[in-house]
């Protein structure tokens, strides 16, 4: 399996290449550095790999829901290397890359993941891992105001872990469902390396796509729409 995994979605700028079991990784946390930083980190993670684009199976591109330029970038530039080699891509959310992480660092039996979305709002999206170790979606990924999450207020089986930037932008809101927390742990960003296992999940369940038909996952369809008011 040969894969090329980017995700720009949030101050990270991530990227994995993945040859067989072989993981070559390059991220780097540097707010509005994306455009500076995504096409060298590719091509270093191609040239260690001994690899060109067309030679892979498929790119994995972390699609959001996180910033709008970020996601735009990566998407942009997951289009052109897919248009120019003839590849597939698999989307993936950057959410449950986040919750990944925390699986494989951490026994974990809920994962509820949030990043800043602005306006007071963060972006929320809950995860339990198959059996394949992949996180699974609990809800349908949404925005979320500084409130309870109604959804914690069932219990688990085993640990639920809060991660992602989310919970440190708005304390508000950790403090509104704390409670529901056996830890908070410090993976704040999604990293590319753990969008491989989701892409070569993704992948061999038919979840890749032309490039043409790559979407962002915004959530938030107006940038400059009012946010809700706290029920």
């Amino acid at each position: 399996m040969k894969l090329l995994a980017l995700d720009t979605s949030s101050v990270a700028c991530s990227v994995a290449l993945q040859i067989d079991d072989e993981v070559t990784e390059r991220h780097e946390e540097q707010p509005r550095e994306h455009t500076r930083l995504l096409l060298p980190m590719i091509d270093a993670v191609l040239r260690r790999g001994g690899v060109h684009v067309a030679d892979l199976d498929a790119i994995v591109l972390g699609n959001g829901p996180g910033s709008f330029i970020g996601m735009r970038i990566a998407a942009s530039v997951a289009q052109g290397l897919a248009f120019a080699s003839g590849l597939d891509i698999v989307p993936v959310s950057s959410l449950a890359a986040v919750a990944a992480q925390v699986f494989d660092e951490h026994e974990a039996a809920e994962v509820v993941v949030t990043q800043d979305a602005h306006m007071q709002e963060v972006y929320l999206g809950i995860f339990r891992s198959d059996e394949a170790g992949i996180p699974s979606a609990v809800i349908p990924e949404r925005l979320q105001r500084a409130s309870p999450v109604s959804e914690l207020e069932a219990k688990t089986a085993g640990p639920r872990l809060a991660a992602g930037f989310g919970w440190q932008r708005y304390p508000a809101l950790l403090a509104a469902n704390r409670a529901q927390f056996d830890a908070v742990v410090d993976v704040s960003h999604p990293r590319a390396k753990f969008l491989l296992p989701l892409g070569a999940s993704g992948l061999a369940g038919g979840a890749a796509v032309p490039p043409a038909d790559i979407s962002p996952a915004y959530l938030r369809q107006k940038v400059a729409a009012k946010p809700a008011p706290s029920p």
